[in-house]
């Protein structure tokens, strides 16, 4: 995370940034990140279904634009090297209508620091984390990430500018710029069903007008607030009894996606059948099932 780290890596940082220019993503920023080799790029507003598409694309383009160079690109969590820091994909969400350039602002005499409409939208996705923790974290290597004091969620809490909280509520309060940073995701979740996961429960959210409570200043510390899953076994439980989504994506979507994790799952633990003895420590399987997968 210095001018020096960034001059190294400058050849690879822009040969990424031309290609992502070319391929017309709406690339912000790069930065070299905490981890070796771990770098953070972060694209410009887009509508979901071209968010999605751009998640897509840039992925595969990094890891063929590493191949081509000599190198290996990841998107999986946390990799078994030592010194790695685990990686997450904090999606910004914001909501717009005709005549409503960014409904999460609050009015400008309010003492809230989101809208109406941006606090039920919060508390939509904090209602629903745990059930959709599946589509935030698909894989046994992304609950490395939840972790107390880690600077990723481990309860569905939120908070203003808080990097500890699940939603992190960015920009000045009643000022334009206001928007969530939702951190409870993996790089390698699958887009559409990560943002899909993202409108359906904050439109829930906004239909039963819910409130999303206090915030809290240290939401680690947050026992009274939901535990998020601590592994795909847990959540694949979680979504498999979940009515809200069984009714807003069908029982048999609902199920053929279970059906797989579990087959991930029984082969996790047949070779893995002591992970328990040392649930922090990266299995090989893992490292080999997603290491280059992703």
């Amino acid at each position: 995370m210095s001018e020096d780290q960034q001059d190294k890596i400058s050849e690879i940082t822009d040969t990424l940034a031309e290609n992502c220019l070319a391929l017309g993503l709406p690339l912000r920023t790069m930065e070299d990140e905490m981890g070796p080799g771990q770098l953070e790029f972060t694209f410009d507003v887009q509508d979901p279904l071209e968010a999605a598409d751009s998640m897509v694309l840039f992925r595969s383009m990094v890891k063929q634009t590493m191949a081509r160079m000599g190198l290996h690109a990841t998107f999986m969590a946390k990799p078994i090297f030592s010194s790695f820091v685990a990686s997450g994909w904090h999606l910004h969400q914001s909501l717009s209508a005709p005549g409503v350039p960014n409904a999460f602002v609050a009015a400008p005499n309010s003492e809230e620091v989101l809208s109406p409409t941006g606090l039920s939208y919060v508390a939509g996705l904090l209602e629903h984390a745990v059930e959709a923790s599946v589509f935030t974290n698909p894989t046994i290597n992304g609950y490395r990430r939840r972790k107390p004091n880690s600077l990723a969620p481990d309860r569905s809490t939120w908070g203003y500018d808080n990097r500890a909280a699940m939603v992190r509520v960015q920009g000045r309060p009643r000022h334009m710029s206001g928007h969530i940073e939702n951190r409870i995701g993996e790089p390698t979740a699958n887009p559409y069903l990560y943002i899909a996961s993202q409108i359906l429960s904050g439109c829930d959210g906004l239909e039963r007008k819910l409130h999303p409570g206090p915030m809290e200043s240290n939401p680690y510390e947050a026992t009274h607030r939901p535990k998020l899953p601590t592994n795909l076994m847990e959540a694949t439980e979680a979504l498999d009894k979940s009515e809200f989504f069984r009714s807003a994506m069908g029982d048999g979507f609902i199920n053929w996606l279970v059906t797989m994790k579990k087959s991930e799952i029984n082969r996790f633990l047949a070779a893995e059948p002591n992970w328990e003895q040392k649930p922090d420590v990266v299995t090989q399987w893992e490292h080999h099932e997603y290491f280059t997968r992703y």
